[in-house]
């Protein structure tokens, strides 16, 4: 069989004047290049579990609605999306499947809400793709695809995880290539749509196979810049004391997502940049502690570390590693002057880089359960509004429109040129008082 595997990719946004903003803003423009830039490591790792008999094509759909003409001469295609492009998704699966060509829909906001992707497509895939991909390869050959498939019936360990086929890409295209040590996360958050849906525990690779990955990434790119598409990498830190020596001896750059506690072992954090650490991004969620209290469901664990937050970041950032630190706005408690407080912790604390989002309700999550229990959300079913920039719910005590005004005031003045260099400028101070000037 000739198969098609389609990511959508690209950035979402539909509030256009935040949009227009984004496009004039340095420290934006330059996180938003990064994450539409990297490829689909799920697509990725199927193609590289498919046998040598059938012709595998990758492919990258920013904008479906500027395609005339389909990618053709397909058997099979499978397709990848989050919830915000999950309707481009569908209008995609339509018309392949028009043309009478089976097609395949999977990811977070699929294994959620199976019974509507599967009006769209031949069959969707409930839960993680690699357990059920031999299933359906078989099942495609023979012609007998099932409506649905579920990872239920067939577990998967990551110590069986096959090597992506990293040599499908064009390397010239992606500034960073992604690589899993991890899936799952130990921390509950009620608001989190990452691979824990899809996995009700923490999985680990083993080191032996995360370093294959790399080595494999090396032969297509020299100096490579890695992001470890971990929820939570840096939980097992015996396991990255094993690994980070290893990363050390093959002259690479590498970005990854932890939370706090990394900052507690200066041991660890002296190996990570030795490795060629540049930046892990933290999720701290809210510059004032009362609105973190239940956001993590098992233990209240985002709570309970509030207050080693600057002193985390602190000693991360004089180790040489830039901290990205992550708010979402419009958590339960924020009034209008979290814009000014999220600005004010992220000057006094003095992080290298910012992320802010507005809290996003993605089927699935509890979050999106709770909002929808209270008559919270205003258009339930609108997956567009899925962007982590848009709103699509009532806040509590703002308004939507102050929620929404807020956010653009501070994402210009987070992002502008002034402050962002500012940022950099106060990093680069630190280190020479840290005497790391020369080795960052």
């Amino acid at each position: 069989m000739r198969i098609g595997l389609i990511a959508m990719s690209g950035i979402r946004v539909c509030d256009a004047e935040l949009l227009r903003l984004g496009l004039t803003l340095p420290g934006f423009v330059e996180r938003s290049k990064t994450i539409a830039s990297l490829p689909s490591l799920g697509l990725l790792t199927l193609a590289g579990m498919t046998p040598p008999e059938h012709e595998v094509h990758y492919l990258e759909i920013p904008d479906v609605h500027q395609m005339e003409k389909l990618p053709d001469g397909l058997d099979l295609v499978a397709i990848s999306s989050y919830s915000a492009q999950i309707d481009e998704a569908y209008e995609l699966a339509s018309r392949y499947r028009d043309l009478g060509i089976p097609t395949v829909l999977g990811g977070p906001h699929v294994t959620a809400l199976p019974e509507e992707a599967s009006r769209y497509c031949t069959s969707v895939v409930v839960g993680e793709g690699e357990a059920i991909w031999p299933q359906i390869l078989s099942d495609a050959t023979k012609g007998k695809l099932e409506a649905i498939y579920s990872d239920s019936t067939a577990a998967f360990e990551l110590a069986e995880a096959p090597v992506p086929a990293f040599a499908l890409l064009n390397i010239d295209e992606y500034n960073r290539l992604t690589v899993q040590t991890s899936r799952g996360c130990p921390h509950r958050c009620e608001f989190c749509a990452g691979s824990i849906l899809l996995t009700s525990r923490y999985k680990q690779k083993p080191v032996g196979k995360v370093l294959a990955e790399v080595d494999e990434i090396l032969k297509i790119w020299r100096h490579p810049f890695l992001e470890f598409a971990d929820d939570n990498s840096m939980v097992n830190r015996a396991y990255w004391k094993e690994l980070v020596p290893q990363l050390a001896r093959r002259n690479l750059r590498w970005f990854t997502e932890t939370d706090i506690s990394v900052g507690e072992d200066d041991e660890l954090l002296d190996m990570m940049r030795k490795s060629g650490c540049a930046q892990v991004l933290i999720g701290l969620e809210s510059p004032t502690e009362p609105p973190l209290s239940g956001m993590e469901l098992n233990s209240d664990w985002k709570h309970r570390h509030y207050r080693d937050y600057r002193e985390a970041i602190q000693r991360i950032q004089s180790h040489g590693i830039t901290v990205n630190g992550c708010f979402i706005i419009g958590l339960d408690g924020h009034a209008t002057d979290i814009f000014e407080q999220v600005f004010d912790f992220v000057r006094d604390s003095g992080l290298y880089e910012v992320q802010v989002t507005i809290q996003t309700p993605f089927p699935g999550t509890p979050l999106y359960d709770r909002l929808m229990l209270s008559n919270r959300l205003i258009e339930p079913t609108n997956w567009k509004k899925c962007t982590l920039f848009d709103v699509n719910y009532y806040p509590t005590p703002m308004t939507a429109e102050e929620l929404t005004g807020g956010f653009r005031t501070l994402v210009t003045r987070l992002y502008g040129e002034e402050f962002t260099k500012w940022r950099r400028d106060n990093f680069k101070k630190l280190l020479r008082r840290s005497h790391l000037g020369e080795e960052a």
